[in-house]
Parts: C-alpha cells; sequence; structure tokens
C-alpha cells in the first residue's frame, strides 16, 4: 500500500521511514509531487496537518498522511507552537530565541506536539491522532542528533536531551512516533488489505 507523505523535510520523511521499518507492514511512504506548497494558516497544529493532507491529496488523489508538529513552552503561553518552524531564520537562531526569552524564567515546562491526519483515496479524513512527549528546556544546547530544538528540550523522565538520545529511543518516546503508532496501528486493523 503506498502513502504520501505530506512533506517535503527530509529528517522527517527518514523519521517516519525508520519508525515504519521498525515494524512488518507492507506500507510505501512517498513524497507528495513536487509542486506541493501548501499555506499552513491554520490556527493549531491540527488545522494545519490538514490542510497539508488536503493539499497533497488534491495532487495525488491517494492515501496521504501529514504532521504538523511543534514545540509548546508552558511559560511563553504554549510558543513557539504552530510557529515552530518559523520561530527564527535558522534552527541555532530559532534555539537562541527560546533561551533568550527563558532567561530567569524558572518554570521551563514543555511539550513537544505532533498532530497526524490520514486522508483516503476519496479525499476524507479517514483518522487522526495528536502525540505528545513531556519535557522541559534546559540552559543551553546538548547533544548532536536530531534536528530542531531537540538539543534544548530534556524529555520527561531522563537526563538526556533529545539530541542526546540515539534514533531507537527517540523512536519510542518522540511525539511523531508516538501519533504514528496509532495511524500504523489504524491502518493495520483496518487497511491491510488493500
Amino acid at each position: 500500500m503506498k502513502i504520501v507523505l505530506a512533506s517535503s523535510n527530509k529528517h522527517k520523511v527518514q523519521e517516519i521511514n525508520d519508525i515504519v521499518k521498525s515494524l512488518d507492514l507492507p506500507l510505501e511512504f512517498t513524497l507528495p509531487p513536487s509542486d506541493f506548497d501548501p499555506i499552513e494558516n491554520g490556527k493549531t497544529f491540527e488545522d494545519n496537518s490538514y490542510i497539508k493532507a488536503r493539499a497533497a491529496w488534491a495532487l495525488s488523489h491517494n492515501w496521504v498522511l501529514a504532521d504538523d508538529s511543534g514545540l509548546c513552552i508552558d511559560a511563553l503561553d504554549g510558543n513557539p507552537g504552530i510557529f515552530s518552524a518559523r520561530y527564527a531564520e535558522t534552527p541555532s537562531l530559532r534555539i537562541e530565541r527560546v533561551l533568550k526569552e527563558l532567561n530567569g524564567i524558572k518554570n521551563r515546562n514543555a511539550h513537544f506536539t505532533c498532530a497526524m491526519t490520514l486522508i483516503n483515496p476519496q479525499g476524507e479524513i479517514a483518522y487522526k491522532y495528536q502525540g505528545v512527549c513531556e519535557g522541559s528546556i534546559i540552559t543551553e544546547s546538548r547533544g548532536s542528533n536530531g534536528f530542531g530544538y531537540d538539543p534544548i528540550f530534556l524529555v520527561k523522565g531522563d537526563t538526556r536531551t533529545m539530541a542526546e538520545l540515539s534514533e531507537e529511543e527517540k523512536n519510542l518516546v518522540s511525539h511523531r512516533s508516538i501519533a504514528l503508532r496509532h495511524v500504523l496501528e489504524y491502518i493495520k486493523k483496518n487497511l491491510s488489505n488493500e
């Protein structure tokens, strides 16, 4: 079964394919056509996930999986939130901005959220799920694995940042893997004969 992955983010595609590879499912995730360029103007992760899914579906009329994810920090009223990828020009500047905004603040609780939407070939939502990974923001970057805000996100119940975890460890606890496992479970139960 082929599913279009509504993303042009190579890291995300790699992460999702790594997770799928570890499970025994006859799935092949493919990228959307090159003119895939949705305007993410939703107010929530779920809105943006649906916008991306519909845009990829309009180009492919196939099964489509889309996700929208980001970092939500309690003391910053949930920011950067849906603006996580646009909080500054580069990943290092985004981290710098977050650390500057949290300077002197004791409450550093945060979580990563990932909203996934699966659309069928008729353009209808077949399934959706939101995965969450709880943690907190440390005061300086640590670790070289991962991407985005991973170097400053301390995973709850661990002493390491997301960027200090191995890919295998990250794929057990990340917001994206939690959401993806629920989607794959749905596919396994309902679509395995397609």
